[in-house]
């Protein structure tokens, strides 16, 4: 079945409805949109009917549009054939900034040229795509050891952030502050020098990113060199990527582990 509709109009149609301010012209524009019978489908849920389709968008626009400060706007990158229309969405705030969310939309249409079914794909963002890329090299780097090259990936200025006391602690010298990049190799470099190389080992069990910022969760696995000591912390990092860059880097980790295992012994006060 061909449906004869002008593609872009109606994707531009689709998009305004969800930045539509006004209540009644919102509901006009969604029955000028979906059938009666039409159901929108996400990743988390299902609507079905003008109802269900109008509650589902008016609360989008509120909390997003009128709260957030967002607006959708469509890429121009429309096509379609037969009975079926897909194209990207952006949401990105009004006052202009980077992409908060990028969907995918894949409709199809009825005899009558309103959607029948419509599928909603979420899609990385640019800035998500390049935290992800930059973070887990980030990790591949650490599993390989080098900190020249772990260095590579953080920006010449740091904010390097750890709780921890300013004048730190003598059995672990490489847990204090760092400020460029030249910094951040010492750190690893440090590192290396007091465990056994070859023991030592991670393991990741979640990334999440969102936009710039990227969470790391997991454990350390050394051995020290001095005492011959093993040990297993915990450690959760915070990183931002901008440019492909690691420019604040936080870590929260079981550091008293860490300075019991070099010291061979209790540090409680």
């Amino acid at each position: 079945m061909d449906i004869d509709i002008d593609i872009d109009q109606f994707v531009n149609r689709y998009v305004a409805v969800w930045n539509e301010t006004d209540p009644v012209a919102r509901r006009n524009a969604i029955a000028g949109l979906w059938d009666a019978d039409g159901t929108q489908v996400t990743e988390s849920a299902r609507y079905h009917g003008h109802d269900a389709l109008e509650a589902r968008i008016t609360q989008a626009h509120n909390d997003l549009v009128r709260d957030a400060g967002f607006v959708f706007r469509p890429t121009g990158d429309a096509t379609g054939h037969h009975d079926t229309v897909t194209f990207t969405t952006h949401m990105v705030p009004a006052a202009e900034g980077n992409i908060a969310w990028a969907g995918r939309i894949f409709l199809t249409l009825g005899g009558n040229g309103l959607i029948r079914h419509e599928y909603q794909f979420t899609m990385g963002t640019p800035n998500q795509a390049s935290t992800r890329a930059t973070t887990e090299e980030f990790l591949r780097r650490l599993g390989e050891g080098d900190p020249d090259r772990i260095a590579e990936l953080f920006a010449e200025h740091v904010d390097w952030q750890l709780d921890w006391p300013e004048d730190g602690h003598p059995a672990v010298p490489w847990i204090r502050p760092r400020y460029t990049r030249a910094d951040v190799a010492d750190h690893f470099r440090d590192i290396a020098a007091f465990h056994v190389p070859e023991e030592s080992a991670g393991e990741v069990s979640r990334v999440l990113i969102d936009g710039t910022e990227a969470a790391v969760l997991g454990d350390i696995k050394q051995m020290v060199k001095a005492t011959g000591r093993r040990y297993v912390a915990l450690c959760a990092l915070h990183l931002t990527v901008k440019d492909g860059l690691i420019t604040r880097y936080a870590v929260y980790e079981d550091s008293l582990t860490v300075a019991e295992a070099l010291a061979d012994q209790s540090v409680h006060p």
